[in-house]
């Protein structure tokens, strides 16, 4: 992808994604499709780049390739037509010292990109329980 900086190679495989996706097509619709996802993750790295509380672990990551795989990551998860090809979480968040506040952070500042986009409380409920368990692959200490 033009701008990203290059990785050590790794087998892109849906599975790193780290959950199954919905069925059906009803948290697709509920997120407003491909385009409501990936305004919601411009908004979701945005804020995550920005806040005074996280930014600092977002400052020397690659924006270009986190925002596309994260977009890949939750099309994929909601069932939106997506395939995951970003690695898995333990190894691509390996060695950034992630604190559980730091993940409460994040939340926050996803459920604030979700409701900016009108996803309804439920959907969003839904979709953060999907992603709760990846907790244990990205909080270091």
């Amino acid at each position: 992808m033009p701008g990203e900086e290059a990785v050590d190679p790794y087998r892109a495989d849906n599975a790193n994604a780290g959950a199954q996706p919905f069925e059906g097509d009803g948290m697709a619709r509920a997120f407003g499709g491909q385009e409501g996802i990936r305004r919601i993750v411009d908004d979701f790295v945005a804020r995550n780049f920005a806040d005074p509380v996280i930014g600092d672990i977002f400052a020397n990551h690659d924006r270009v390739r986190l925002t596309r795989t994260l977009f890949e990551q939750f099309c994929f998860i909601l069932n939106a037509g997506c395939d995951y090809t970003g690695r898995d979480m333990r190894a691509s968040h390996k060695d950034m010292g992630v604190q559980q506040a730091d993940m409460n952070r994040l939340v926050e500042n996803l459920q604030a990109a979700m409701r900016a986009q009108k996803v309804s409380f439920a959907a969003q409920n839904r979709f953060l329980a999907k992603l709760a368990p990846m907790r244990r692959d990205v909080v270091e200490r």
